[in-house]
């Protein structure tokens, strides 16, 4: 180990284990109402829509070429978990881009707090867009005069309850993470279709997870979720070099195990370091903190939730309910 300095789930079905050894694919598999929210509200461009009605043009670079960026962000009891760190994120993949987002930081955050206002909701899901615009059928940007902005607010249960007591199994795939030379994985771009691939595998293995290493052969991230390892009291990681984004789960991980006083490291590591860690879990904003009990047919350590990553969550959790951008007066 060298140390170094989805389309939004809904209500997903999910399969009960007839015993503790058994871990079904946390699979979506039926169709499901797109938002979760009864009369949903959408943001585009300033005005509000129905569900039914909130569209897009056919000639929007975003739909054409998947040229745009976008947050997850969730909410918990009324306020908003890590909203400044989400914003500074989206205005960063912008500016690597060379997207301008027609609006300030500030009447970005009103936007998106109204989102949820008329939506009625205290605990959800923001998914956040900015696309590049209408243009013509060329690629070139500069025909795109207009971003656009989206903002969608919905309920989300990426995977059920029992996932993150009984933990997710997961397998390699053969989908490489994109190389930073080509499109950095560090821009949250529209064009997750590396992502979408890897999960494909996933899918066609009967896991509820792919994992993606990068060019060199060491451990990238997941198809959503950035990964990490617990061995001898220490957490490790990748770092973003590697081709994992830079997490704002991930960052809460890091803030975590200094107020547990546990080191985490950024570390380079192959699949064999997962092979015989002591525990494993994956963070992400729609999945939280999840454990992963089982990679390629083998188990984690005991094969079940470990101590340190149990305390992460309840940790995680705890700080979900408690902090955050208010969203209601």
């Amino acid at each position: 180990m060298k140390t170094t300095d989805a389309t939004v789930l809904d209500e997903p079905e999910t399969h009960k284990r007839e015993t503790e050894e058994a871990i079904e694919p946390a699979i979506e598999s039926r169709p499901r109402p797109t938002t979760g929210v009864r009369e949903a509200k959408i943001y585009i461009d300033g005005k509000f829509y129905s569900e039914a009605d909130a569209k897009v043009s056919v000639f929007d670079h975003g739909l054409l070429y998947g040229d745009g960026i976008f947050e997850g962000i969730r909410f918990y009891n009324g306020r908003v978990f890590r909203l400044e760190e989400h914003l500074e994120r989206l205005w960063d993949s912008a500016r690597s881009i060379c997207l301008t987002i027609p609006m300030t930081r500030q009447e970005m955050t009103e936007a998106l707090l109204e989102t949820i206002r008329q939506n009625h909701l205290r605990d959800g899901y923001i998914r956040l867009l900015v696309t590049r615009g209408v243009g013509n059928l060329g690629l070139n940007p500069e025909q795109c005069k207009n971003p656009s902005v989206i903002i969608i607010a919905a309920t989300i249960a990426l995977y059920h309850e029992d996932f993150y007591r009984k933990g997710l199994s997961i397998v390699t795939v053969a989908t490489r993470r994109s190389n930073p030379a080509s499109l950095n994985p560090a821009v949250k771009s529209l064009n997750y279709l590396n992502n979408v691939m890897a999960r494909v595998e996933a899918n066609l293995a009967g896991a509820d997870e792919a994992l993606m290493l990068n060019d060199a052969g060491n451990i990238a991230e997941c198809t959503a979720d950035n990964v990490f390892i617990i061995k001898r009291g220490q957490i490790f990681t990748p770092p973003i070099t590697a081709g994992a984004l830079r997490g704002i789960t991930r960052s809460v991980v890091f803030d975590i195990g200094a107020e547990f006083d546990i080191n985490v490291v950024e570390a380079d590591f192959t699949r064999h370091d997962i092979f015989v860690a002591d525990e494993c879990f994956l963070t992400g904003t729609a999945a939280e903190i999840v454990p992963v009990v089982k990679a390629d047919g083998r188990l984690i350590g005991n094969g079940k939730l470990g101590p340190i990553t149990s305390r992460i969550i309840a940790r995680f959790r705890e700080m979900t309910r408690k902090t955050g951008t208010l969203i209601f007066d």
